[in-house]
């Protein structure tokens, strides 16, 4: 009955097609939650709305009325994996260097 699972997963992935994904436009990233890792930096997850991040990336967050912050992107995890690119549609935690946890919250892009 395991082949026919397979069987069945095949037939899903050939009728349903992958959306298109906005990797052509600049790097936005919905931030959903943040943490920090200590020696590391500050995480803040979400999931890619449009364009690409990658690491060495220098990325900006904004909104939620504080003052607009630079940093670059020092690693790319999804489910535990470290990825070399966090392309739009996939929901990732981007590490970022010299950023405080309290100065990161939800809501912000």
């Amino acid at each position: 009955w395991c082949d026919k699972i397979l069987e069945l997963m095949d037939t899903v992935d050939e009728y349903i097609e992958l959306p298109e994904r906005d990797t052509d436009k600049p790097f936005l990233l919905a931030v959903e939650d943040v943490f920090s890792i200590p020696g590391r930096g500050t995480v803040a997850t979400g999931r890619v709305e449009q364009g690409v991040v990658k690491k060495g990336d220098e990325v900006e967050i904004l909104g939620r009325g504080k003052k607009p912050q630079k940093s670059v992107v020092t690693g790319i995890r999804m489910f535990n994996t470290d990825l070399p690119e966090g392309p739009a549609g996939y929901t990732v935690g981007v590490l970022c260097r010299g950023v405080e946890r309290s100065s990161v919250m939800r809501g912000q892009v």
